[in-house]
């Protein structure tokens, strides 16, 4: 175990992270799952407010900061990006061990603000909230110590990544690239432009709590408009750096499916995912519609959040461009991307909807909002995960889940998600606001709908883990993987050891 821990190896690395990170996601869905416990029926089971919110923010940081950012760029970046690019590592291996090792740190000291009296304040831990009128304890402190080891963590991991795919380009040239490592490039560029950000806006938190300043009080001159502004530069961004690397893992996928060589227009949906990334910079503020932001403001921010959906456009329709005329009906990877796709799609119609800065003021902070990014989240990021781990574990575990799982599986995540958040669409448009614990009978129909589809994605969750067990125990090893010639990390299979590429790749084509 110490040498797994103490390892320079991108494949031992991608491997801790993968483990880590699956860990802190069955946490904070099993926070959801008792979110979804509490408000299941009328009344208030928990017997206490601030325990509900506690859950809820916890649910929402170990989720952010402790599944996805580290299982994507740290699980697949690492594991897969030196093999795809045809070098033997990763630019900075020992960084690369460095900024692992910060995130079981940062989850523990997260872990002990939880088992404390807890930070019940939402992710956003927007102030006078969360300063020392309103969160006294010093549990608080440790949930913002927390996030700045995560968030050294993530800077530390893309530069690695940016250092490395910048590296291997110039000598190999751009156009040579896998999708995959432009997405995980373009997620790195992202986290070192915003989570500075975001570290300048905790530290000012800590000082306000901790050395009597007024960065946030109004009552010394302070504004905590500043710290959502602050906040939001890196929130925003933060939802493509999830989401970047599942294009990237998507796309993979659906050429291989497709039995392509390449994706339909490649340079198209190189330059969506860099567009992507720039809009994605500049459009902070649509978070903020209702704090009292003059009207060319509002415009600006409505049109350029509009604007967004142009380059996803191109992607999407890339995607099935790629997809027509060679797909295996059977296949299981088929069922994950449409869903995918399908699910990406309300997400991104329903953002557009609330981009209008006068439809947001009347679904700020409702249940619509709470649906909206979940189908991004909870369904994007979500099921372009199982795609890529399901794809590419034959290569990483060298065995290979059964079909039958894998469809079963996939049957119960979209039946149950669809249950959990389509209905949360018509509590927004009823009213119902986010992190409330108790509601007006009138909405207990949707809500009980909603939680009985919550228990529905524990079983799906079970039904993964235990095809999972299933495949390692049997050791259902991979003869023969049956890959396109295009995609260059099949060509070290059978499972091969610490390092590849050692002696160098010669690409013909």
């Amino acid at each position: 175990m110490l040498r797994s821990l103490m390892s320079t190896n991108h494949k031992d690395i991608g491997m801790n992270y993968f483990i880590v990170s699956l860990w802190g996601g069955l946490m904070g869905f099993s926070l959801s799952v008792i979110i979804r416990l509490e408000l299941g029926g009328g009344g208030i089971i928990l017997g206490d407010e601030h325990l509900y919110n506690v859950l809820v923010t916890s649910h929402a940081v170990m989720m952010v900061f402790f599944l996805v950012m580290p299982l994507f760029m740290g699980g697949f970046g690492n594991w897969l990006m030196p093999v795809m690019l045809g070098c033997s590592d990763m630019l900075l291996p020992r960084l690369n061990n460095l900024s692992f090792l910060m995130i079981p740190i940062s989850i523990l000291v997260f872990l002990c603000s939880l088992v404390l009296e807890g930070g019940g304040v939402g992710w956003t831990m927007y102030p006078p909230l969360v300063l020392l009128d309103f969160s006294s304890g010093i549990s608080m402190d440790m949930m913002i110590l927390s996030l700045h080891i995560a968030g050294l963590s993530s800077i530390l991991g893309s530069i690695n990544i940016m250092l490395t795919g910048v590296l291997v380009s110039v000598f190999s040239g751009s156009d040579s690239i896998p999708l995959l490592v432009w997405s995980l490039m373009v997620t790195a560029g992202l986290v070192i432009l915003t989570v500075p950000v975001l570290a300048a806006a905790l530290t000012m938190l800590l000082l306000d709590r901790n050395f009597m300043t007024s960065f946030f009080d109004p009552v010394g001159g302070g504004s905590p408009l500043l710290y959502q502004h602050l906040f939001w530069f890196f929130g925003h961004p933060e939802v493509y750096i999830l989401i970047l690397p599942g294009f990237g893992i998507i796309s993979h996928v659906i050429i291989e499916m497709g039995g392509k060589f390449e994706v339909f227009g490649y340079l198209g949906m190189v330059y969506a995912m860099l567009s992507i990334g720039v809009l994605g910079s500049l459009v902070w503020a649509h978070h903020m519609f209702t704090v009292g932001l003059d009207i060319d403001t509002r415009a600006y921010f409505s049109a350029a959040s509009m604007t967004i959906a142009v380059p996803t456009g191109i992607k999407v329709f890339s995607w099935l461009a790629s997809m027509y005329g060679g797909v295996d009906y059977k296949s299981s990877f088929l069922m994950w991307v449409l869903g995918f796709i399908v699910m990406f799609l309300i997400g991104g119609l329903t953002g557009v909807i609330i981009s209008n800065s006068s439809l947001d003021s009347l679904f700020h902070d409702t249940y619509y909002i709470v649906a909206h990014f979940h189908y991004v989240l909870s369904m994007g990021v979500i099921f372009s995960m199982f795609v890529g781990l399901n794809y590419w574990m034959p290569l990483v575990l060298g065995f290979a889940m059964p079909e039958f799982f894998l469809k079963i599986h996939f049957y119960l995540t979209f039946i149950s998600v669809n249950m959990i958040f389509f209905p949360q669409f018509f509590l927004g448009m009823l009213g119902m606001p986010r992190r409330y614990i108790d509601y007006p009978d009138s909405m207990i129909f949707w809500n009980s709908f909603s939680s009985v589809g919550s228990m529905l994605s524990v079983l799906a969750i079970l039904m993964y883990m235990m095809g999972l067990f299933v495949c390692i125990s049997e050791a259902r090893g991979v003869m023969f993987n049956g890959k396109s010639v295009s995609a260059m990390e099949w060509s070290i299979m059978p499972y091969s050891g610490h390092h590849s590429n050692l002696e160098g790749v010669l690409l013909l084509g």
